[in-house]
């Protein structure tokens, strides 16, 4: 990614900056009198010299070495440059954007779960953002000798460590196996907090980490829609008034098809009671329509006409 094909510089910039790239840096054989620094928005530029940070520059701008950049740096403030002599140094340009990353388990992560000695096989999904926190740890750590580092170097250290933060996580905030979705923010801050202070290590922060979705093997999936189905199916008559509802307020279908659901409903109504606990027995203080000593038309009388039997 070098720019120049020679051994003198005129302008020191990143000019290949992408967001995905989280450090580049310059190193080209020497810094000339007349060259100049150019920051872009969404940099930083860390002037090195020997390895050893001699200045930070944060405004973005174009900036004349010898005048804006060599009196504010540490050892090097009072350097001169010669007609043929320069600084041999380097420019460490930071990206300072938040990065959003997706994420994703390689293979199913086995969460231990009763009944199942071997473990529930779960995949999970969602993104984190990252961004450069602590330049003179980085340096230490990373940018000492490496030309870049990306986002794809970030995700792969936290992938390598998403199966125990999961499991981790998990047994401590799932509160139901079978729908972690529920908890999937606790899930999501404590996975944050811990890869937070393992990429502190080499300058890299994570802001944040969400969890978009958890995929169960297709056995569990289909179990989970069956007992779905046979709850709605206990509330038959809930899920008709739902139905009926939505249909009324969306203004869509024929008169017949509002008749149909309608009659669905009262069907399923009808069948509701006839199933009901006591269904198609008098009330209390009801009077019966026949005598239930001798059978006999009661006629609405509180006393049988026939054998006289008391009716209410």
């Amino acid at each position: 990614m070098g720019l120049f094909g020679n051994q003198f510089a005129d302008v020191i910039e990143w000019r290949e900056f992408r967001d995905d790239v989280l450090f580049w840096k310059w190193s080209n054989q020497e810094i000339k009198k007349g060259s100049r620094l150019v920051i872009r928005p969404g940099q930083d530029a860390i002037f090195l010299y020997n390895g050893i940070v001699e200045g930070v520059f944060t405004q973005e701008g174009s900036f004349e070495m010898e005048s804006d950049i060599i009196p504010f740096l540490s050892t090097l403030k009072g350097f001169k440059f010669g007609f043929n002599s320069g600084i041999r140094a380097e420019v460490l340009f930071i990206n300072t954007k938040e990065v959003l990353v997706k994420w994703g388990t390689k293979s199913p992560v086995l969460i231990p779960a009763p009944g199942l000695p071997g473990g529930m096989p779960v995949r999970a999904f969602g993104t984190f953002t990252c961004k450069v926190a602590d330049y003179d740890v980085l340096i230490e750590k990373i940018a000492g000798i490496r030309q870049q580092f990306t986002v794809e170097d970030v995700k792969e250290r936290i992938i390598s460590s998403l199966d125990q933060l999961l499991m981790k996580w998990i047994a401590a905030e799932g509160r139901d196996m079978f729908n972690l979705q529920q908890n999937a923010r606790e899930i999501g801050n404590g996975i944050r907090e811990d890869l937070d202070m393992e990429m502190l290590s080499i300058g890299i922060s994570i802001p944040s980490f969400t969890i978009a979705n958890f995929n169960y093997p297709e056995q569990v999936q289909q179990m989970a829609e069956k007992a779905a189905a046979q709850s709605m199916i206990g509330d038959m008559g809930r899920f008709q008034q739902a139905a009926l509802g939505e249909a009324i307020a969306g203004g869509g279908g024929s008169a017949a098809d509002m008749a149909g659901m309608a009659a669905g409903l009262a069907m399923g109504q009808q069948m509701a009671a006839q199933t009901a606990p006591g269904a198609g027995q008098p009330q209390p203080g009801a009077i019966p329509n026949f005598c239930p000593n001798c059978g006999t038309k009661t006629n609405g009388m509180r006393f049988c006409g026939n054998c006289g039997y008391k009716l209410v």
